[in-house]
């Protein structure tokens, strides 16, 4: 086979890349020297800016099929056949730490997906816990601030995370979540994945429904302890990317069964708390799972950079039968989301291969902008009426519309009648076995009795103690003796 030749990023072959030009044998480096700048200045921009969040990521490529007959809840093309498969790109994260961090930590896991749908990308953008920590938006880069290093300290202070905690009681129910044995999954493929907020699904005849996501893993669940969590980081901070990468190259394929809750949207106003809440979950009693289809990963990505670190997702990419709620932290994402990859990546970053559609057709009139590569022809023009038969709008709604009443403001959710941040966390805490309430009381434990105020240690004590009675007794008795060791 003959040797390939090395080229300038112009396409001129190098001479030498081994010695740079200098004057004379051992003079001074040349600015003339076009391949030792080129090389140097590709070097100096090889890393642009990390995620806020999630910035620590694996992904793989698969394929979501349909296994189930659920036309009568949407119209969306791809979920419309049983059998029907669609392309998609899975990304999996941490979510407080930085691009460097360990895999084998408690934290909430993101779990995003992209479906190459031929009526577009529809983008999925879950975690692996059905809650969040706060319910509106508002709150949310001041959530983020507390939970990552502080800027005097330059570290994650329990001083921080606790206080915020103590001062947003909603998080009650996912600190439960977290602080559980399922904070530290074993690996990407043993833990479950959830779209968290709720969706509207609306269907041929314009029925419009809310919906929630489960992707439930079929390896099962499995996770770490505490000290397993820190054994696994000791050994290879990089554990979950490891894993994910050999199970899928050894041609071990992860699955997920994709369920989800159906509830008419009729049935919205008058449910006992507000179904809109991502700090609470549907009782399944309520609504039960119901089977769509599953997901398998079964190509790892050829370039980690351009494929999982350039992967952008938003959840307003939505397609034909699906469409937002009036969940308040949704709605704010449905911005956020993608103005954090117009800023990390530039306002083309949506013809990126590994975001760009693949089995529909692009037709806009957007040209111009840093990266840019799609043009259009000669003819096409860059305004919209015009009279040379450009793309046009189709009048069809995506989803059902949303009532709406009442005056602009801002406004607290209206109350339902069992609307309170501590009831579903005391749940959660009585479903839990013995053994699983002790790892439980350990874990919060451990960080809250860092904190050095008193009185926001008292604040989330009494969050506990209003979530079950039990529960907190356990916790503030143990938080007493981790403190007077």
């Amino acid at each position: 086979m003959s040797q390939r030749v090395l080229t300038t990023e112009s396409g001129a072959p190098v001479a030498d890349n081994q010695n740079s030009a200098t004057a004379g044998a051992g003079g001074p480096l040349l600015i003339q020297d076009q391949h030792l700048l080129e090389k140097l200045a590709r070097f100096n921009r090889e890393r642009i800016p990390e995620r806020v969040v999630h910035a620590r990521g694996s992904g793989a490529y698969g394929y979501f099929e349909v296994t189930d007959d659920v036309t009568g809840f949407t119209r969306a093309d791809f979920l419309s056949e049983v059998g029907r498969r669609t392309e998609t790109f899975v990304r999996f994260s941490t979510v407080a730490d930085s691009l460097g961090g360990a895999d084998a930590v408690r934290d909430p896991r993101g779990f995003a997906l992209k479906f190459y749908t031929n009526e577009g990308n529809y983008d999925l953008v879950g975690n692996n816990t059905p809650v969040f920590f706060i319910k509106d938006p508002l709150k949310f880069p001041d959530f983020i601030h507390s939970q990552k290093r502080d800027p005097f300290t330059g570290r994650q202070e329990p001083d921080n995370v606790w206080d915020f905690w103590a001062h947003s009681p909603e998080s009650t129910h996912q600190i439960t979540w977290l602080m559980g044995d399922r904070g530290i999954p074993a690996s990407y493929r043993h833990m479950n994945g959830f779209g968290s907020h709720t969706y509207r699904w609306t269907n041929a005849q314009g029925e419009a429904f809310f919906v929630k996501y489960h992707f439930r893993t079929n390896q099962g669940v499995r996770s770490l302890s505490a000290e397993q969590g820190a054994e696994r980081v000791g050994k290879d901070a990089n554990s979950h990317q490891t894993d994910l990468l050999q199970a899928i190259e050894r041609g071990v394929n992860p699955s997920w069964t994709l369920h989800v809750q159906v509830m008419p949207a009729a049935e919205a106003a008058d449910y006992r708390f507000n179904p809109f809440d991502v700090t609470k979950v549907w009782p399944h009693a309520d609504y039960p799972l119901q089977r769509v289809g599953r997901l398998v990963l079964d190509r790892n990505p050829d370039n980690v950079f351009a494929e999982v670190e350039q992967a952008a997702f938003s959840p307003n990419n939505f397609v034909p039968g699906i469409g937002p709620s009036p969940d308040k932290m949704l709605q704010g994402r449905l911005f956020a989301y993608a103005d954090a990859q117009r800023y990390r990546l530039g306002v083309n970053h949506t013809q990126l291969p590994v975001n760009a559609p693949k089995a529909a057709t692009v037709d806009h009139y957007g040209r111009d902008g840093l990266h840019a590569t799609r043009y259009g022809s000669r003819q096409d023009k860059n305004y919209e009426p015009n009279s040379y038969a450009g793309p046009a709008q189709t009048g069809q709604a995506l989803a059902a519309p949303l009532a709406v009443d009442g005056w602009t403001g801002t406004h607290e959710a209206p109350a339902h009648t069992k609307d309170d941040d501590f009831f579903q966390a005391g749940e959660l805490y009585r479903l839990m076995s013995a053994d699983e309430k002790d790892r439980l009381v350990a874990n919060i434990a451990g960080g809250l009795s860092q904190v050095t105020r008193d009185d926001v240690i008292e604040k989330n004590l009494a969050h506990f103690h209003a979530a079950d009675a039990d529960y907190g007794r356990r916790v503030e008795e143990a938080v007493r003796a981790l403190r007077e060791d």
